[in-house]
C-alpha cells in the first residue's frame, strides 16, 4: 500500500508540474469542487504573513497560485493597497472572490485564471508571492520563471516563497533543492525555517547587476 500511495503522489506531482494546461485546470477544479482542500480554508497566523507585512510596504502583491484566497482575506488589510491572485482553477478563484467580497475587500482584491507558468502580469508589484505553488514549478524551470517575474518587481520589490521543507525532522529533498537553488541565484534578504510546522520562508530579490539589465530591457520594450 505504501508503494501504491507513493507512486500515486509521484504521478500526481508529475502531472501538476508537466501536464497540459487544460488537464491541470480540470484536475484542480475537480479537487476543489470535491472539498478535498477545505481543510486549508483557515490559515490565520501563518508564518508567511509576517514577511508579507514587512515587505509589502502597503503596496501591491501578486500571489501566484493563490488557491481559495487565504492570503487575500487573512493578511492584515492595512498591509497592502492592491492584490492580484492568480490560479489555474476556476473553482478556487470563485471561492477566493466570494471570500474577498464577504470580508469587504472586493475593491482591493482582483483575481485572474491562468497557469502561473504562462501568466503575463500587466503591472509591477512590491511583492511576488509563491505560497506553496513553487512545488508545481519544475526544478529546471525555476530560474527562467523567476527571471520572467523579476521584470514585474518594482525597484525595491521582493519575491517571497513559502513551502514545507522539513518533514518528521528531516529536510525534504525537492523543496530543499529548490530553496538552495534560489539562494545560489538571488540575493537573499531573509530565510527562516519553522521547526514546529516544517515550513520555510525565503525572501529574495534579483542581484543588482541582473536588476539593472532587466530594467534596461524593460525600457527597450517600452520604446
Amino acid at each position: 500500500m505504501y508503494i501504491v500511495n507513493r507512486s500515486t503522489r509521484f504521478l500526481r506531482g508529475l502531472l501538476l508540474s508537466y501536464g497540459p494546461q487544460s488537464v491541470k485546470r480540470l484536475f484542480w477544479d475537480q479537487e476543489y469542487s470535491s472539498g478535498k482542500w477545505n481543510f486549508i480554508d483557515n490559515t490565520v497566523g501563518d508564518c508567511v504573513y509576517s514577511a508579507l507585512e514587512k515587505f509589502a510596504n502597503r503596496g501591491s502583491i501578486l500571489d501566484l497560485g493563490c488557491g481559495p484566497g487565504n492570503t487575500a482575506t487573512e493578511l492584515d488589510s492595512a498591509t497592502y493597497s492592491s492584490y492580484v491572485g492568480v490560479d489555474i482553477s476556476e473553482e478556487a478563484l470563485a471561492k477566493a472572490a466570494r471570500r474577498s467580497e464577504e470580508s469587504g475587500r472586493k475593491d482591493k482584491n482582483r483575481f485572474a485564471q491562468a497557469d502561473l507558468l504562462l501568466y503575463e502580469p500587466a503591472e509591477q508589484y512590491d511583492v511576488v508571492l509563491f505560497r506553496e505553488s513553487m512545488y508545481h514549478v519544475p526544478v529546471g524551470k525555476i530560474k527562467p520563471i523567476l527571471k520572467k517575474y523579476s521584470r514585474y518587481l518594482k525597484e525595491d520589490g521582493v519575491f517571497i516563497v513559502r513551502m514545507y521543507a522539513v518533514a518528521d525532522g528531516k529536510p525534504k529533498y525537492r523543496p530543499t533543492k529548490m530553496l538552495n537553488l534560489i539562494a545560489e541565484t538571488y540575493d537573499v534578504v531573509e530565510r527562516s525555517q519553522y521547526r514546529e510546522s516544517g515550513a520555510a520562508v525565503i525572501v529574495f530579490r534579483p542581484r543588482r547587476t541582473e536588476a539593472k539589465e532587466l530594467c534596461r530591457l524593460e525600457i527597450q520594450r517600452a520604446q
